[in-house]
């Protein structure tokens, strides 16, 4: 090992590069985990329901629910389908630099639209009498909210825990870039399910409009 070093020394190479922790995880400053500027935006979103719920319009429950739903199945189809294999064939310091930014976005966005697309479409559902066992659309119904309560599970269960633990590992003093990895590859993938879910929702709420 000292001859190695000498070696090192004489052809004026560090001997101790690749022992440290992984390039581009470490000075780095420290990520904001919930990104406050956007909290006024997730409110305003939040409170637009809560008024529809309130008035029983209409057009507003319609606007939060088609309006939550395609964003909610959009971001998990571009999430899992598009970015995934992009994300895959990153380098680990790239896939850290990509986290710190894209992650702290989605712990705001994915609450809001699950809220929007379920607290406007159970109303929905309330007052066109859906909800009624008489109803030719109950089954229908029946089968979305079985599919929408796995999805709001995953979604709340399984991908902000991945990105929580995420943004607390890039603020670690030396962040693990494996783990880094392999929970972004958990976001990713369970992304792409629920996208490929809503899909199945999408066939559904299609058909109860047209019955």
């Amino acid at each position: 090992m000292t001859e190695l070093i000498r070696r090192a020394d004489e052809v004026g190479v560090d001997p101790t590069v690749g022992t440290g922790p992984e390039p581009g995880l470490t000075s780095r400053p420290m990520i904001q985990v919930v990104p406050l500027k956007g909290l006024p935006i997730a409110a305003l979103a939040v409170l637009f329901v809560v008024v529809a719920i309130a008035t029983n319009s209409r057009w507003m429950l319609m606007f939060a629910h088609v309006v939550g739903g395609g964003l909610w199945t959009g971001i998990d189809l571009f999430v899992g389908l598009v970015i995934g294999p992009i994300l895959g064939r990153m380098s680990i310091p790239a896939r850290a630099e990509f986290s710190a930014r894209f992650m702290p976005k989605m712990l705001i966005i994915m609450p809001t639209v699950v809220t929007m697309t379920l607290g406007s479409g159970f109303q929905i559902a309330r007052q066109l009498g859906n909800l009624s066992p008489a109803s030719p659309n109950h089954p229908w119904l029946i089968v979305s909210m079985c599919v929408v309560g796995v999805m709001a599970v995953i979604a709340l269960g399984v991908l902000e825990p991945a990105n929580v633990a995420v943004l607390f590992e890039m603020n670690k003093p030396v962040p693990n870039g494996e783990r880094i990895g392999r929970l972004m590859r958990r976001f990713i993938y369970t992304a792409g399910i629920t996208g490929l879910m809503q899909v199945a929702t999408l066939v559904i709420m299609t058909r109860v409009a047209t019955q």
